[in-house]
């Protein structure tokens, strides 16, 4: 008991002033059958030397890590190389141990670093602006939602395409469960958002369309197809991306038409970690770029002509009116996006380029050799990136468990989001996935 600072004394006070004469009193809500009766039965306590070979023996026994494992899962958190150097520029005192500045213009560095992954990114996405950034692609997605609606004012209407991340569909309902969900839009044979399906659905009351590249299926849609009808119908259309790798290779959606482009930017220099932290990527067009949540770094002078930078725009609630403010991204999303930064910088637009062909091939390759197998079959038709589906004529979760147990991840098994897709499986190849790891993986489906 440390460092809890009270005495018996003080907690006889603050006892007596909310009424209560034992600690105990003040757990009394709690039905007495959700009580623990007795003390916890805890092993004898251990050095902290002894602790800690107690936990990387119990580390040892956890089997399904994607650095002792093959891994073919993607389904939204997608397994990139990250330079060593990423973390040694990151970790410099001078980036880790940074606020999100109060007198922002003070802080040049903490601007130029910000101004610089915002430039890197719009030019990704292909969107005039980009801002620095949000927490995750899904509240990214979420957040276009919401500002879309504020855009189009009495139009509330808004529709997502079924072949969008299922989570993703998920957290745009939560941030929306005041208002009107969004409507889904089915996907077609092919895998991709059904063009028929979406003017069934899109009429005069839509804010906007939600789709997404490559779609949760890891079919490539038609965004300049999509962006036409969209803005046939006067609604905007935003697409997400939550593979950052596919840019390299893709037009960015926001030169196809696209109004606002979200996605997660986890690939790009944050790594996998367990599922966080992720970096939300917003874009849009200069004229809805006072819509914006988050902040916008621009680039200026000083009275003296030298180059700067200054807080252009910032909408937390710190800052304007909580009934205006349309954001509370603070300092952590402002790390995420730097690692980014210095991720493509390292890489340079012709190796970022490079990386992404490296993907698409080893998942043309091995799409080709795993297809080839006897009872496996390609479940869609569309061009796809580095993700694709598998459909097989057998119990799909014991082909996952039996690749298992050979040391291998083996993909997603898409009926626990998509009912009807029995026996299919979703299977990522990015640059990390060998030769040999496809050929285990065949191994095991020919077996």
């Amino acid at each position: 008991m440390r460092y809890i600072p009270h005495t018996n004394e003080d907690v006889r006070r603050m006892l007596e002033v909310v009424g209560v004469g034992k600690l105990a009193d003040l757990f009394d809500c709690i039905p007495p059958n959700l009580k623990l009766k007795g003390a916890l039965e805890l092993p004898e306590p251990l050095d902290e030397e002894a602790l800690a070979g107690l936990l990387y023996g119990l580390a040892e026994s956890n089997r399904g890590s994607a650095d002792r494992m093959a891994l073919f899962l993607g389904a939204g958190a997608y397994s990139h190389h990250i330079p060593q150097a990423v973390d040694q520029i990151l970790l410099r005192s001078e980036f880790f141990t940074a606020y999100t500045p109060y007198q922002p213009e003070v802080s040049q560095g903490t601007l130029q670093a910000i101004f610089e992954y915002q430039t890197m990114m719009a030019s990704l996405v292909g969107c005039d602006v980009v801002n620095a950034s949000m927490y995750d692609g899904a509240s990214a997605a979420a957040e276009a939602l919401l500002m879309a609606r504020r855009i189009k004012r009495k139009k509330q209407k808004t529709l997502i395409s079924r072949a969008v991340h299922p989570e993703v569909r998920e957290v745009c309902n939560t941030y929306m469960r005041e208002g009107r969900l969004p409507e889904e839009v089915a996907f077609s044979p092919d895998g991709t958002t059904d063009p028929a399906a979406l003017t069934e659905v899109l009429d005069k009351d839509v804010a906007a369309v939600v789709v997404q590249q490559p779609n949760a299926l890891g079919c490539l849609e038609d965004i300049s197809g999509l962006a036409r009808t969209v803005r046939a119908a006067g609604a905007l259309l935003i697409v997400v991306v939550l593979e950052p790798v596919s840019l390299g290779l893709l037009e960015g959606p926001g030169k196809l038409g696209a109004d606002i482009v979200v996605g997660e930017g986890m690939g790009l220099g944050s790594g996998l970690n367990f599922g966080g932290p992720g970096l939300g990527i917003f874009g849009a067009s200069m004229k809805n770029a006072w819509q914006i949540p988050g902040r916008l770094v621009g680039q200026t002078t000083d009275t003296e002509g030298q180059r700067g930078f200054v807080l252009t725009m910032s909408t937390r609630e710190q800052h304007i009116r909580r009934a205006r403010a349309t954001s509370n991204i603070c300092t952590n999303a402002g790390l995420c996006a730097l690692a980014a930064a210095i991720h493509l910088a390292l890489l340079s637009k012709s190796g970022f380029e490079d990386l992404a062909r490296t993907n698409a091939a080893n998942a043309r390759a091995s799409y080709e050799r795993l297809t080839g197998c006897p009872g496996v079959a390609p479940a869609f038709g569309a061009p796809f990136f580095n993700e694709f589906v598998l459909k097989l004529d057998r119990d799909a979760g014991e082909v996952l468990q039996k690749l298992e147990n050979e040391g291998i991840i083996g993909g997603l098994l898409l009926e626990r989001f998509y009912p009807e897709m029995q026996n299919c499986l979703l299977v990522c190849v990015t640059e990390l996935n060998s030769k040999e790891q496809v050929e285990k993986y065949a191994a095991v489906l020919e077996s």
